[in-house]
């Protein structure tokens, strides 16, 4: 077992948390094969994210409540069988509807091992030091969305979409056995009474009452809905008429954009600990809102090159990732003994609010990337807005 606040407990809990960006990301480039393998429309294609989305939303409910009484570790164990079994039907799924089932149930699984690592980190630190944390784990997880749609794009070109859920198995499997060798059980003041509907609708009330953390719960949810209506889309506009990409050159290009969440981590981990919480979280947001504004300029002047449009949302994910894990840091603050269920109230609405965003981009997605620009800048000036507005009352959280 590995000691807490180790390196090698950061490391584990941060290829943890990369199972969720993979499971979405690397199968992005395969989503126009997808619709004509499965004859499916663009629509039901999109589904399959939204779905994904839908289901980690789903899941997160139950995760938070069940381990703060269990314990971190067994129910995180169960998580990781859960999503390799599913996985494997995934990667043999014979109609995209038996496809968005799957994803959906997928998602259920996924949102185990997404709760649990952040409620971790919450077990073993707190404040600016559990926000530096998160940081790092976010900088080694952001690496996923610019590694995953390379991968994605050469496994499409060369075998098709179906070998995309095969890395995923093997990586849960590997990631899987060495968190059951080495994971501590770090939850040390578990929560005593029976487990009840009536008594996780309790504790959930509990939380979701605290202004503060509901604030930052907004900041989160609008955010996050920005990233996937880009995340749910690209493919298509930059695969499509529009710009008429290959599927590896969406891969590498697409990765651009992810680069930035990853330096906006790095950037974070360290402005954290000199100008506090809640100033880094500010300079995220008033990225995100240029970043978003930026694409729907390019999207209005028709600037022909993809880079343009790639490079705003470069900056929106930039913002995305310096105002991510302190978000996630501060509104955790107040829960010691609940950050499980913290965790799983902040899951569900981003999750849910990425499913919304994906489902409507689908939509309306077709010949323009208005479906995709105007939800990005509509989020991330939101996102700013929010955190303009309630500075007085996010105080509380951190108190």
């Amino acid at each position: 077992m590995k000691r807490p606040n180790t390196l090698a407990l950061t490391l584990c809990l941060s290829f943890l948390s990369t199972l969720g960006p993979f499971s979405l990301d690397m199968y992005l480039p395969s989503l126009p094969d997808i619709g004509r393998s499965l004859q499916a429309s663009t629509l039901e294609v999109q589904l399959t994210i939204s779905s994904y989305l839908f289901g980690s939303a789903v899941g997160q409910i139950f995760y938070g409540a069940v381990s703060d009484r269990l314990g971190r570790r067994p129910v995180l164990l169960w998580a990781l069988v859960f999503y390799s079994i599913i996985t494997t039907a995934c990667a043999v799924a014979s109609s995209v509807a038996v496809l968005i089932t799957l994803r959906f149930v997928q998602g259920v699984g996924v949102a185990g091992i997404m709760v649990l690592a952040r409620a971790i980190v919450r077990d073993i630190s707190s404040g600016v030091r559990a926000g530096r944390e998160l940081s790092l784990m976010r900088s080694i997880t952001g690496l996923a969305p610019i590694i995953a749609p390379v991968i994605g794009g050469s496994l499409q070109v060369w075998f098709g979409w179906r070998a995309n859920f095969v890395p995923l198995l093997l990586f849960a499997s590997t990631i899987g056995s060495v968190a059951g060798l080495w994971l501590p059980e770090t939850l040390r003041h578990p929560i005593k009474t029976p487990f009840s509907f009536v008594a996780m609708a309790a504790l959930y009330r509990s939380v979701a009452l605290h202004r503060g953390f509901l604030s930052y719960l907004a900041i989160l949810t609008f955010g996050i809905a920005g990233l996937f209506a880009w995340l749910s889309g690209a493919s298509v506009i930059m695969q499509g008429a529009l710009y008429g990409l290959s599927p590896f050159v969406f891969g590498a290009t697409f990765a651009i954009g992810s680069a930035g969440y990853v330096l906006g981590t790095f950037i974070a981990a360290r402005a954290m600990v000199r100008f506090g919480l809640d100033f880094v979280i500010g300079v995220g947001t008033a990225a995100m809102a240029v970043g978003g504004l930026s694409m729907a300029a390019v999207i209005a002047l028709a600037l022909p090159h993809v880079l343009w449009l790639v490079g705003a949302m470069t900056l929106y994910s930039t913002g995305l990732g310096v105002a991510l894990a302190a978000t996630r840091a501060a509104a955790l603050t107040p829960f010691r003994d609940r950050a499980a269920t913290a965790a799983s109230i902040m899951g569900l609405m981003q999750q849910t609010g990425a499913a919304v965003s994906a489902t409507v981009v689908g939509f309306y997605l077709g010949y323009s990337a208005w479906p995709v620009g105007s939800v990005v800048a509509v989020m991330g000036c939101l996102s700013f807005v929010i955190w303009a507005l309630t500075r007085r009352v996010r105080g509380t959280a951190l108190k």
